[in-house]
């Protein structure tokens, strides 16, 4: 009995040991080329020395995080070429299912003795089937963390993307914020120094002042107002006064992060903060405010309007082609007179007016931590003492600005007269730039553009005061000088007027059919104020 127990027990052992020498000998030998290429590829695609990327999220009302930009494991189709043993063959069978021409997946994988080569990353859980019942020797499938943005189009200009380089095929920050913000959400690499292992420093995640829902609702007014009118291109702001902090900033057409090597790059830009143009009769509300701060004028002030004037040998006309005779300051922003706003200009003084501006933040950066922000130019202003450089520049041709110059100096009035520092980062704390105009100066600023919009009825609101300005610029032509047939629409207002939630700057570019923005930018306008007015549940100014 006790010879039995003690061969059952040399038996069991013996089994024992003889099935874990099979598993080494399965592991090592014969499974030894999968495992050594997905130690390969994991050191590669999601080394233990890379650091996680930062999550980027929205904000709603309630401070809710909402993923904007998130890392998700993906499927990648990789290659040992030194174990493919007919590398034409393998080429031909895997160019159909990964989509990609022969030609180009042959030397990739007849490369001898190479260890390692990506095919294809995100690929399709369909793709991944198809490559298992292939069964080629050397060619494998992995996981790699890529970037995801679950709402694909939306704010894409500010998010921008991640993707590789011609230096790198390490996915980093490219354009908008993933560029921007690159050292922080990229995190820092771990090291090996000698025996001790250096780890990673993980990414860290950025939560926009960027309300999701009003940048939906924002994006899909604009799309539908450029299709509208079949114009070439359009954008839209809506910033917080008070704060200076952006909820909603997009340009149309944008692009998919997701599928970025689908567009081209012009679609990568910003335009809110990347292009500049002659800013229009929105200019005019400066150009009072100016007046109003420095006690050159009233609301009331009188200027007698011929339809015309003439300095330097060039002659102003008004867009409506009229005289309107004996008019208030107040009815120069009410039917947009030309003349008159050159009047008010005159009235400010030179240098003045052009100190104005600067204060108000044109032509400077407004540091709002994006790449690539231009400034616009006031270089006729500053190069030049003519008259008619003045004279026009106070309704808003030949200065440039940018929208993003633009709303700020119309939030800087809703703001009673203080201009905040733009920002999307919501845990940065609101920043006061200077005061540009005097409290007072404001509050008539804003009963000036309150009356423009009463007296135009097209952006009002019921029960609510709205305080805003349309601009019809013309194009400039720069190959042969003077102005273009083709024509910019801008409206800036913010509500309620004298305790503003929110400013908004809406414009498209060389709209068809509609010469003025009364008939297209405005309503896109009043839709947008009334779903923010309700989203945000503010009580109205008056019940009547």
């Amino acid at each position: 009995m006790m010879r039995f127990r003690v061969f059952f027990i040399i038996l069991f052992f013996t089994s024992l040991y003889g099935l874990l020498g099979y598993k080494v000998y399965n592991l090592q030998i014969q499974e030894g080329e999968y495992y050594s290429a997905r130690a390969v590829s994991q050191r590669r695609l999601a080394g233990f020395l890379e650091p996680r990327r930062g999550s980027i999220y929205f904000t709603d009302r309630n401070g809710n995080a909402i993923p904007a930009a998130i890392t998700k494991a993906y499927p990648v189709a990789f290659a040992v070429p030194s174990d493919i043993e007919d590398p034409e063959l393998a080429a031909e069978a895997l160019s159909g299912i990964l989509e990609i021409d022969e030609a180009k997946l042959l030397p990739l994988l007849d490369k001898g003795d190479d260890p390692y080569e990506l095919l294809k990353r995100k690929i399709t859980n369909k793709q991944v089937e198809a490559i298992r019942e292939l069964g080629i020797a050397g060619v494998y499938i992995d996981e790699e963390d890529s970037r995801l943005y679950p709402f694909n189009q939306l704010a894409s200009q500010v998010l921008g993307f991640v993707g590789v380089t011609a230096e790198s095929d390490y996915p980093s920050g490219r354009y908008g914020l993933e560029f921007y913000y690159e050292s922080s959400l990229g995190g820092e690499f771990g090291r090996q120094e000698g025996d001790r292992t250096i780890n990673p420093v993980h990414g860290r995640d950025l939560h926009l002042t960027i309300d999701s829902n009003i940048q939906t609702r924002a994006e899909e007014i604009l799309s539908n107002l450029v299709e509208k009118y079949s114009a070439e291109s359009g954008m839209v702001i809506v910033q917080d006064p008070k704060t200076g902090g952006i909820l909603a900033m997009g340009g149309y057409p944008s692009f998919d992060p997701n599928n970025y090597s689908d567009y081209r790059i012009k679609s990568f830009l910003n335009p809110t903060i990347q292009t500049v143009y002659e800013p229009g009769s929105v200019m005019k509300v400066i150009t009072m405010a100016a007046g109003l701060d420095s006690g050159k004028l009233t609301p009331d002030t009188t200027y007698y309007d011929s339809g015309s004037l003439t300095l330097d040998g060039r002659t102003i006309k008004n867009w409506d082609l009229k005289a309107h005779g004996k008019v208030t300051m107040t009815e120069v922003i009410e039917q947009s007179i030309n003349t008159g706003a050159a009047h008010a200009g005159k009235l400010v003084g030179r240098d003045l007016f052009y100190n104005y501006l600067v204060d108000f933040g044109f032509g400077k950066e407004t540091g709002i931590g994006l790449p690539g922000e231009v400034r616009g130019s006031l270089a006729n202003l500053e190069t030049s003492f003519r008259d008619i450089n003045f004279a026009t520049a106070a309704f808003g041709q030949g200065v440039s600005v940018t929208p993003i110059q633009m709303i700020g100096a119309f939030s800087a009035i809703a703001n009673k007269g203080v201009l905040m520092k733009p920002y999307l980062i919501k845990d940065k704390a609101p920043s006061a730039v200077r005061r540009v105009i005097s409290e007072e100066a404001a509050k008539q600023a804003t009963e000036m553009m309150i009356s423009a919009v009463r007296k135009a009825t097209i952006a009002q609101i019921p029960k609510f005061d709205i305080a805003g300005k349309t601009g019809t610029a013309q194009i400039p032509n720069f190959k042969q000088g003077g102005y273009t047939e083709e024509y910019i629409h801008t409206f800036i207002g913010f509500a309620p007027a004298f305790n503003p939630r929110f400013t908004i700057l809406i414009r498209i570019d060389k709209p068809s059919g509609a010469p003025l923005a009364g008939l297209t930018v405005v309503p896109a306008f009043r839709e947008l104020s009334e779903f923010i007015l309700n989203y945000y549940n503010v009580p109205p100014d008056h019940l009547e």
